[in-house]
């Protein structure tokens, strides 16, 4: 076989990473701001605030699910555009947000690239996640059935016995 042989590779042999773009229109808003207490029945609660409820609604409506959200590792990229300058730049909601959507857990993100922008005509987002290449096990698992070694603990003993030798 020559060289050119041995490292070709088919169509069929690549298998193509994951990667989805979504724009959402409207101002996310910022999820350390985004709660409030109500009283139900004698018990305080904190739920998500008017603004964050709306964006989420609004959010769901816009963010089509993914054909099937990877459940491997992932980067994200998010654009914000935000209408003024006041908001900090906070894209915690979106990823709870994007869960179930283009991936199965948010604890999968690994890797964030955020940034914030202004436009007080068109205030939105702009979301690419991206499968992280080279993975080759499932997250959480080992890559062997072996068993993580014993870390034994130095025995020590009794200061009165160590003075005595």
């Amino acid at each position: 076989m020559n060289d050119e042989t041995e490292h070709s590779t088919s169509a069929d042999q690549v298998q193509a990473l994951f990667c989805e773009t979504r724009e959402i229109f409207g101002e996310p808003a910022s999820k350390a701001n985004s709660r409030r207490v109500v009283r139900f029945g004698g018990m305080s609660r904190l739920i998500k605030s008017q603004k964050a409820l709306t964006y989420s609604e609004m959010f769901q409506q816009q963010c089509a699910p993914a054909e099937n959200p990877t459940d491997k590792d992932v980067s994200a990229e998010i654009h914000i555009w935000y209408a003024s300058r006041r908001p900090d730049l906070d894209e915690s909601l979106i990823l709870d947000l994007l869960q179930g959507r283009l991936y199965v857990n948010d604890r999968q993100v690994k890797e964030k690239h955020i940034y914030w922008h202004q436009d007080k005509e068109c205030p939105r987002c702009v979301i690419t996640v991206r499968e992280i290449p080279g993975q080759k096990k499932a997250p959480g698992r080992r890559s062997t059935g072996a068993k993580a070694p014993k870390r034994h603990r130095r025995e020590i003993a009794p200061a009165t016995e160590r003075r005595q030798g």
